[in-house]
């Protein structure tokens, strides 16, 4: 394979778009502004990494390269942004099935492990080889099946929620 996919490059704007927009949300957004921009990456991320290839064998390696204390610091600026709205009921995780009580999330950790995954995604592919990139990426949607992909559609769920005031 010479070079990336339109859709595999598409997927890696995309997720550049997301990191960016999860590192400066406080710094032009309001709250509703951040809300819709949110709303209308993550649907286009989802949809893309639908039509990744997939390669359950691939033996691609994602290297780890967000820190924590980034992480957090994403993580707390879009706290303080969500504010009130951060904390919303989940109803999609393995714990439901068994709790008599409502099980809570929080919009800014589900949208920080979001961007640890985009984040190490765009850290490892920048120097690799094309072929390199292409087997992180299948990667990366076996990731998406296996985790990430629920919790995109979970904080969707809750940001269409915060967005039209339901």
């Amino acid at each position: 394979m010479e070079k990336l996919t339109p859709n595999e490059l598409t997927f890696i704007a995309l997720a550049n778009e997301y990191c960016h927009a999860m590192e400066h949300a406080l710094e032009h957004d309001s709250r509703e502004q951040f809300v819709g921009k949110m709303l209308k990456l993550l649907p286009r991320l989802y949809i893309t990494m639908m039509d990744l290839e997939q390669d359950p064998y691939t033996d691609a390696y994602i290297e780890p390269a967000l820190e924590e204390d980034v992480y957090d610091m994403v993580r707390e600026r879009v706290a303080q942004l969500m504010a009130e709205e951060d904390i919303y009921l989940e109803v999609f995780v393995e714990d439901m099935k068994y709790s008599d009580t409502p099980i809570s999330a929080s919009v800014s950790e589900n949208l920080a492990d979001l961007y640890q995954e985009f984040f190490n995604l765009i850290h490892s592919a920048q120097e690799a080889m094309t072929e390199t990139q292409h087997d992180m990426l299948c990667q990366c949607r076996l990731n998406a099946e296996n985790y990430w992909s629920q919790t995109l559609c979970n904080v969707l769920r809750a940001l269409n929620a915060i967005y039209h005031g339901i």
